[in-house]
């Protein structure tokens, strides 16, 4: 069996964290997830956004640079939820857009991310996973987390257009799009098989697919 490492990608709510734990299951593969109890960073950033936007952003470059050798290295195949391209082209992005990191910090923090993201092995897939900001809102405030209370519309829609601004650049490895406002794949395994399906067939080098 050929070893893959594929990263999925994609907003707030999107269905990331759930799709990664139900695709490692499947498959028997290793999983990564993002670095959120365990960052010593989040609760002043919350605190203070202008504050500690680098702070944290130079935390999610290490964690993720780290995680991604370690998953890209392991014999087995490797799904991470997030991947090290967002935190620069989606996140650090729109903390400079809405003033909360300065110019200054975010051209260090680029210069930074372009010689991290320079010695790190290509994945070999991307899960683009997309659903309308109306869903993504509706799953964040169902999932009730404390933090993600002051996420707007406005915001997400904000995100949304950074992604797909990236996307239409972004060529380090093939993308499979899941539009998950059409899946269920926490509760339907008939779902869950035919998202399996498709990230197989997409590995396998077959034609362009748009879930």
């Amino acid at each position: 069996m050929s070893k893959h490492f594929i990263l999925v990608a994609g907003n707030i709510g999107s269905g990331k964290t759930s799709l990664t734990e139900r695709v490692g299951a499947r498959l028997g593969w290793r999983t990564g997830y993002e670095s959120v109890a365990d960052n010593p960073y989040l609760p002043d950033f919350y605190g203070d956004m202008r504050s500690w936007s680098f702070h944290l952003q130079v935390f999610f470059l290490g964690h993720r640079a780290q995680q991604h050798q370690l998953l890209a290295a392991d014999p087995l195949s490797a799904i991470a939820d997030r991947s090290i391209y967002e935190d620069a082209h989606i996140f650090a992005r729109v903390l400079h857009h809405l003033g909360n990191l300065s110019e200054r910090d975010y051209r260090a923090y680029q210069a930074v991310y372009e010689l991290v993201v320079g010695g790190l092995p290509k994945p070999d897939l991307l899960l683009y996973l997309k659903a309308p900001v109306p869903v993504l809102l509706e799953r964040i405030q169902a999932r009730g987390r404390s933090m993600e209370t002051g996420i707007s519309a406005d915001y997400l829609a904000l995100l949304d257009s950074f992604y797909d601004e990236w996307l239409a650049r972004f060529d380090l490895c093939p993308v499979l799009t899941i539009h998950t406002s059409n899946f269920d794949f926490i509760r339907s395994p008939s779902h869950l098989d035919t998202v399996v399906a498709r990230v197989q067939d997409k590995l396998s080098g077959r034609e362009d697919i748009v879930l």
